[in-house]
């Protein structure tokens, strides 16, 4: 049976309903609070701090470490096993390669800036709306940055091709699934994280990450403004 309707309702080029806030976490020195449909990603920022052990140190600029946890309940899928793992490990990476090109850390030699995201409650999509909270945690902490990175997965459900997709899409039994997790640099419509799980024609390739680019802008909008209202004057 071929898909020709959401789940959830949604048109195949529509993404989940989204909110964002920033400066949620108090202590720390940025933090951002991401959360698309049922997905939710808490992103907290703290540096730039000296790094140990010191043998990391660069004289030249300072060092981005992304930290992700999926805490063991947060799943509508199967209960996630607490504690650090090669999944974890692999999200963390990307994340940071994701972000890595906006952020400008040469003004923090021998420094580390972190940036821990923590997903109480999860429906996929989850590195991409850590992404998010991450890139809006970071400004929210002052870090220089050239530009915003937005995220957002889209599917390849049975034949269609859907934007942000859901874990009822993902887990869909009646036809075959692609799983493309893209992340944009907002002014410049660069892809700084492109993975792919799945098989997707070249065509639809293109087609998905004109989707993605397009799926990005909004998400890029709502970041700015939350951001915006943390800190607009009122009169």
């Amino acid at each position: 049976m071929a898909y020709t309707k959401r789940n959830d309702g949604r048109k195949f080029d529509e993404i989940r309903p989204t909110e964002a806030k920033a400066g949620i976490i108090k202590r720390a020195d940025g933090s951002a609070y991401f959360k698309m449909g049922k997905t939710v990603a808490y992103a907290a920022v703290y540096g730039p701090r000296e790094i140990h052990p010191k043998f990391l140190q660069n004289p030249k600029e300072g060092k981005l470490r992304c930290y992700y946890n999926m805490m063991p309940f947060s799943s509508v899928g199967d209960r996630v096993r607490p504690g650090a793992n090669r999944r974890a490990k692999e999200i963390a990476m990307v994340t940071e390669k994701a972000i890595l090109p906006v952020v400008d850390l040469t003004e923090f030699p021998n420094s580390v800036v972190d940036v821990f995201i923590e997903l109480p409650q999860t429906d996929a999509g989850t590195r991409c709306a850590g992404i998010c909270a991450a890139s809006m945690a970071l400004a929210d902490a002052g870090i220089p940055m050239k530009d915003m990175v937005a995220a957002v997965s889209i599917g390849r459900v049975d034949d269609k091709l859907v934007v942000d997709i859901d874990y009822s899409e993902e887990s869909y039994e009646d036809g075959t699934v692609a799983d493309i997790p893209m992340a944009v640099i907002s002014r410049t419509g660069e892809i700084s994280l492109l993975q792919m799980d799945g098989n997707l024609s070249r065509d639809d390739l293109k087609k998905a990450i004109e989707m993605a680019k397009k799926a990005c802008s909004e998400i890029d909008k709502i970041q700015r403004d939350t951001l915006k209202k943390k800190y607009e004057v009122k009169k």
